[in-house]
């Protein structure tokens, strides 16, 4: 997982070896043996590369693009998994993601909307706050 991610991150930014050794101060022949599984960087350089992508350590190291179906995300943003519209147009929101804003029965979401971009859930309190400002 985590040569094949360093590699998509690499890539999607359009980057050579070069240069992102050099942004992290490693060896361009180190961060090949990383992104072909020959080695592992330690603590301190995944740290390095986490925040030079922009990306959680947890991401870099765990996220399955395979698995997931999508790439590795960008650092707070989540991927929660498909949600199924029942028959009464009802959702059921993953546990991750209940457990990740804090949300419980009865708290209100407000369902936004944009024709080009898709919809989005926000708490209702947070976005009323928002508006304040």
């Amino acid at each position: 997982m985590l040569c094949d991610n360093l590699l998509a991150l690499r890539k999607r930014r359009k980057l050579t070896q070069e240069q992102v050794a050099g942004e992290i101060g490693v060896s361009r022949q180190a961060l090949s043996k990383w992104e072909t599984g020959e080695s592992v960087p330690d603590v301190e350089n995944c740290i390095a590369l986490a925040s030079f992508y922009d990306v959680s350590l947890d991401d870099l190291v765990r996220y399955a693009s395979e698995r997931e179906g999508l790439p590795i995300p960008p650092r707070g943003k989540h991927f929660f998994g498909e949600l199924e519209i029942g028959p009464k147009g009802t959702v059921t929101l993953p546990e991750k993601a209940l457990e990740l804003f804090s949300l419980k029965p009865g708290d209100c979401l407000l369902l936004l909307g944009d024709e080009g971009s898709g919809m989005a859930l926000v708490k209702k309190a947070s976005f009323l706050f928002r508006m304040e400002k």
